[in-house]
């Protein structure tokens, strides 16, 4: 039983789609705090009640990094074998994807190490051709076939059972984070359809990762945990410093990258992140890294599928390829996010919105046929990256280290390349068809892969460049005959970080998760970079990111921290009512009648009312929140005896002289907030948006001489911004 038990059901919480009070929640918990202290000193059992307490909050992080690192392991595991079935099945076990499958076999050679008697592909199964044009046409069907078959039922599960399962999931995290309440969005079945549609969605082949949706994911099972929690169940602040952990937690069992999860959170979507929240944030994602690595889902001991050691230096001279890779990032991450949002307004705004379906079947019908016939589009964006970013060896059989020695003989030969050494390796003719092939798959990829494909092949040219004319002065101080000089995996690397800041903006925890997944600390001023290469282009030509678009195009209330209010107007210009509006909607502390109340409410759809001495004297005395006033007048009603539509309402602390026939009173003192924010009609508007954003509040009261003028809630300011901007202030409306 909670020894903190409130005395009314519902007071103090928020209806769907209202944005939360920070300051109040934050004054519950120090009261709340304050008694478990004072009890604690008292009796034994508060005492241990207090330890459990205290405690509660680190065994909530340690739930969460379990069951988030268990669910990336199964979605990684299950969306592995589903972009396999596409292609094939194993014989020897259903459940074994095409890797697995061919590791037992014992007459699996070196230089085709994919191919085994145990793997069929469907032309094989289905018609017996093993070669020939007819093998060809009948696995391309079947692969379209697949990812059709996958698309379909992941829309139409969303459609059924989670419509809010659908997109990534981080603009919303940051709104809800800010204090927005969105119903659902972190729910049961959001969670079950995210996690099962997150699989079939990555397995049909459509351009998109699981990386962002993994954010999406924790977040959920931190939500679903904190139930279980009272101190998190009831206060909405406590509850979003745990889902900011959980952020971290996506991030963490998405890149492998658990300190860089922790920054991500910091930088990119926390709203409030104390340092109570940064110690718990590490400790919930080292727990889900940790699970993640104990599951094992790629059979190579690591995190991520596309984890990479690199051991050749990079030389000074390389940062200005590295600095184009920056600047190609920022490019495309302008680019992609403009094409991005016009083509979900076109959505918005036109009859192509009203057919969800049809659109991803057309989309993956055309992915899956355009796919195909590119060995490195087929793949999933995973396999691709890590293709990409692998540094050859004499042991790699990919077309990606198809070179050539002087004398010759292909890199295929070991010993042959051996011995002229590795870095004596000219770009064979398997070199040239990758290097086409990703030119063409940068087409309709991910921006990571884009910018993987991208750095590739421009480490490739530096490569060739430097292996053909080694003795030119500019290589020849570190690019000498049979030296291993250039990396092409590690511009690849580059060029995935700059195209990933490009879209999201991020720099700190950019950098840190590309270290993280390299482990060498000789590549951090390469990324460092690219990074801020690519975020000074794409800022330079829009100072959006990918997720505050989508949160400005979905006009969801955010108070963005990094943009700058520079206009000269002030609160009066701003509050409301303004010249011709109807009067503002006021309680006063006596003299109302339930009935009187009642009407107000039904007859308005405000968030709360300010409380004032009388209609002649507006001297303000507090605000009251409108759900808070309705519970309180419903539970009066049913348990308070005698109470009637012309029982009066009282705010004031002691009880004015009442006739002894009048019915009784409805005393609501305590539902009171005697010291809302206020600021005067002088008071610039730059003053009033810093307070809303460091305080996260509601709204704000307009007073001059203690006497009440108007009302400044979040919305105005946003209108406020908007039309300053000269946008369309009603885009900001939530729909």
């Amino acid at each position: 039983m909670d020894l903190l038990d409130d005395t009314v059901p519902g007071i103090g919480t928020y209806e769907d789609f209202n944005t939360i009070d920070w300051v109040r929640e934050k004054s519950k918990d120090r009261d709340r705090h304050r008694e478990i202290t004072n009890k604690s000193k008292q009796s034994t059992v508060a005492l241990l009640f207090s330890i459990s307490d205290a405690f509660s909050g680190w065994l909530l992080m340690l739930l969460i990094g379990l069951m988030s690192g268990a669910l990336a392991g199964g979605i990684d595991i299950a969306a592995h074998w589903m972009t396999d079935l596409k292609e094939g099945v194993c014989l020897n076990g259903l459940w074994f994807n095409h890797e697995h499958c061919c590791w037992a076999s014992n007459e699996t050679t070196f230089q085709e190490r994919d191919k085994c008697p145990q793997w069929k592909s469907w032309a094989e199964l289905m018609v017996g051709v093993s070669e020939g044009p007819g093998l060809y046409v009948v696995n391309y069907f079947m692969y379209m076939c697949w990812a059709l078959l996958f698309a379909f039922l992941a829309v139409i599960l969303v459609r059924a059972f989670a419509p809010y399962a659908c997109g990534s999931g981080i603009p919303e995290i940051k709104t809800v984070l800010s204090g927005f309440i969105i119903r659902g969005y972190l729910g049961k079945w959001t969670l079950i359809i995210k996690t099962i549609t997150l699989v079939l969605a990555v397995s049909s082949g459509l351009s998109l990762g699981k990386e962002g949706p993994l954010v999406h994911v924790a977040c959920c099972c931190a939500n679903i945990l904190c139930h279980f929690f009272t101190k998190y169940r009831r206060n909405e602040a406590k509850r979003r410093e745990v889902l900011s952990a959980a952020s971290a937690v996506g991030v963490s069992v998405a890149f492998g990258a658990p300190i860089g999860g922790v920054l991500f959170s910091l930088e990119e979507v926390s709203y409030y992140f104390p340092l109570k929240t940064l110690w718990r944030s590490f400790f919930a994602a080292l727990v889900a890294a940790f699970t993640l690595r104990s599951i094992n889902p790629f059979g190579n001991s690591r995190l991520v599928l596309f984890y990479v050691e690199f051991h050749t230096p990079w030389h000074l001279l390389e940062l200005i390829p590295f600095v184009l890779l920056g600047i190609f990032g920022g490019l495309w991450g302008a680019f992609f996010i403009r094409a991005n949002i016009a083509w979900c307004r076109l959505r918005k705004n036109t009859c192509l919105g009203h057919y969800p379906v049809l659109e991803v079947v057309v989309v993956t019908l055309l992915t899956a046929f355009l796919a195909f016939p590119i060995e490195y589009t087929r793949m999933s964006s995973s396999e691709l990256i890590s293709e990409l970013f692998n540094d050859c060896g004499l042991l790699d059989s990919s077309k990606l280290c198809g070179y050539t020695s002087n004398s010759g003989s292909a890199s295929g030969s070991v010993n042959a390349t051996a011995a002229n050494g590795l870095g004596a390796r000219l770009a064979g003719p398997d070199l040239y068809t990758a290097m086409w092939q990703l030119a063409l798959a940068l087409l309709f990829i991910p921006s990571m892969a884009v910018g993987a494909i991208a750095g590739r092949l421009l480490g490739v040219c530096m490569e060739q460049l430097a292996i053909r004319h080694h003795e030119r002065d500019i290589f020849r101080g570190w690019c000498s005959p049979g030296a291993d000089c250039i990396t092409p995996g590690l511009y690849a690397m580059v060029g995935a970080a700059a195209c990933l800041g490009g879209v999201t903006r991020m720099t700190v925890s950019l950098v840190v998760i590309m270290f993280e997944l390299t482990g060498g600390l000789e590549y951090i001023v390469p990324l460092m970079a690219a990074a801020m290469t690519s975020k000074w282009v794409a800022d330079a030509l829009g100072r959006e990111s990918i997720y505050e678009a989508h949160i400005r195009l979905n006009g969801y209330p955010f108070l963005e921290a990094k943009e700058e209010f520079r206009h000269k107007t002030l609160a009066t210009d701003v509050m409301r009512p303004r010249r011709g509006d109807p009067l503002l909607s006021v309680l006063t502390e006596s003299g109302m009648t339930v009935e009187e109340v009642e009407r107000l409410i039904a007859d308005t759809t405000y968030s709360g009312f300010p409380v004032v001495i009388s209609q002649q004297s507006p001297r303000l005395v507090g605000f009251v929140l409108r759900r808070d006033l309705v519970i309180s007048l419903e539970n009066a009603r049913r348990n308070q005896e005698g109470v009637v539509s012309m029982s009066p309402i009282l705010f004031t602390e002691c009880d004015p002289p009442m006739s002894p026939s009048a019915p009784p009173a409805v005393k609501l003192r305590s539902i009171l907030d005697l010291s809302p924010f206020t600021v005067t009609v002088h008071t610039p508007m730059e003053i009033v948006v810093d307070i809303f954003r460091k305080l996260g509040l509601r709204q704000c009261l307009v007073i001059q001489n203690g006497r009440l003028l108007g009302i400044i809630t979040k919305k105005d300011i946003l209108k406020h911004m908007a039309q300053m901007a000269n946008r369309d202030p009603d885009s900001i409306l939530f729909n």
